[in-house]
């Protein structure tokens, strides 16, 4: 298999990929460079790759590279890379969407299907990237990642914080109080809830990235803007949502009523 890790140039980081008539495969666009005899190929996928793509979001081409040599991925990246060594009959890893960057030609790259509820409920959509099988596969996260083991316990995280959860634990999204008072007054609205034996992946900062994304998609990126976005978000404004929530409800029944009367 190929030896994975992780180089520091300036505080950028590159993964550093060393083959010996190896493959392995990485998103598209993600190559840096490469050194030595090593070729690229890069394939369309079949119905169910193009599928798998459309659900998780993630790239739907993923171009493998094969021989002896060195290649380096993930041109400059100010977050983080998470090495994950992967056995043969693991469960695998659920990986936040967007996280997987590469891995060896033997890790399978799949798909987990989330409840209903919870991918209502927790953002992280129907359907995240499962990845199993035997190698190394490597992951980006917003920040320095941190281990949670469990043993049979129950972890409540924000969801901005979950990077990546073993397949073998449970998942529920939830309020973070039993009432909806309590909840919307502490400021944390709904929580992942991840229970059972295995690991948490966790990174300690938020996506800063995504978040100014979603500003700039709002139109409130301003230089004194300090407002938090997203799951989290302070008490006054999910308080504000739910008023105009009530006020479109209401919108609703009157005219569903008005539309009766005049009948």
């Amino acid at each position: 298999m190929a030896t994975f890790q992780i180089e520091v140039h300036e505080q950028q980081k590159l993964v550093h990929a060393r083959l010996d008539n190896d493959t392995i495969r990485a998103e598209s666009g993600a190559l840096h460079y490469w050194r030595g005899h090593i070729t690229m190929e890069s394939k369309a996928p079949d119905a169910a790759g193009f599928l798998k793509s459309a659900v998780t979001g993630e790239n739907v081409f993923r171009p493998t590279y094969t021989g002896t040599g060195d290649v380096y991925i993930g041109p400059p990246y100010f977050g983080e890379f998470a090495i994950l060594e992967l056995e043969e009959g693991h469960s695998g890893w659920i990986l936040d969407r967007g996280a997987y960057l590469c891995s060896d030609g033997g890790v399978e790259v799949t798909v987990h299907r989330n409840t209903a509820m919870n991918a209502l409920l927790g953002g992280e959509g129907l359907f995240q990237t499962l990845v199993k099988g035997r190698g190394v596969v490597v992951m980006k996260a917003p920040g320095t990642i941190r281990a949670i083991d469990l043993q049979g316990e129950t972890i409540a995280v924000d969801g901005r914080f979950a990077v990546a959860r073993e397949a073998t634990l449970q998942y529920e999204v939830k309020r973070a109080s039993a009432s909806l008072l309590g909840s919307v007054t502490s400021g944390e609205g709904l929580l992942q809830y991840i229970s059972g034996h295995g690991r948490v992946l966790l990174a300690p900062v938020p996506d800063l990235q995504q978040s100014m994304i979603d500003k700039i998609s709002a139109g409130s990126l301003a230089s004194n803007d300090n407002i938090p976005t997203g799951v989290g978000a302070g008490p006054l404004q999910m308080i504000m949502g739910l008023i105009l929530f009530g006020m479109v409800v209401f919108g609703m029944c009157a005219f569903g009523l008005l539309a009766v009367l005049v009948g």
